[in-house]
C-alpha cells in the first residue's frame, strides 16, 4: 500500500501548529529606540480594545496586557482564523536611571506608546569649577 504525502500540506500543518503555540511576544511586535531624554517603545496592538490595556511597573519589571477578542456566535463557520485572539503581555525590564513614576502610555492607530524618561539624577551635567586665586601669603612659609 503506498501512502501519499502532499508536502506543502505538511509544511502548512506544522507552520500552523508552531504558530498557535508562538510566545505571546509574536503577537505583541515591540521597537523600542532613545531619542534625547526620554526612551520610546511602540507596541502593535492592531484590534485591541483600549480599554483592556493594561501596564504596571512593579520592581523595574513593566508589564504590558492586552486582550484581543474574535467575533463569536453559533451562525459563523471559520474559513481562516489566523489572527491571534486572547490575552497577550510583553515584559520589559527597565534598568537604573529611568523616570518610572513618569512614564506616558499613548493608544493611536493599533500602536501603544510608552515614553519613558530619563531620571534627572541620571542626566549628564556639567560642574562648575571655581578658582580662588593664591595669595602671596598663602605660598611662603611660617617659621
Amino acid at each position: 500500500m503506498a501512502l501519499f504525502t502532499d508536502p506543502l500540506r505538511d509544511m502548512d500543518r506544522v507552520v500552523n501548529s508552531v504558530l498557535r503555540q508562538a510566545p505571546a511576544s509574536a503577537a505583541m511586535p515591540l521597537d523600542l529606540y532613545r531619542r534625547g531624554e526620554s526612551f520610546t517603545a511602540q507596541i502593535d496592538l492592531p484590534g485591541v480594545d483600549p480599554s483592556t490595556i493594561d501596564i504596571d511597573v512593579e520592581d523595574r519589571t513593566l508589564t504590558v496586557r492586552a486582550e484581543r477578542t474574535s467575533v463569536t456566535g453559533e451562525d459563523i463557520q471559520w474559513l481562516s482564523h489566523e489572527r491571534p485572539t486572547g490575552t497577550f503581555a510583553r515584559q520589559l525590564v527597565l534598568g537604573a536611571g529611568l523616570a518610572l513614576d513618569r512614564i506616558d502610555a499613548d493608544y493611536s492607530d493599533g500602536v501603544l506608546t510608552l515614553t519613558i524618561p530619563v531620571a534627572e539624577e541620571a542626566k549628564p551635567r556639567k560642574i562648575q569649577v571655581s578658582h580662588t586665586p593664591r595669595t602671596i601669603e598663602q605660598d611662603t612659609p611660617q617659621a
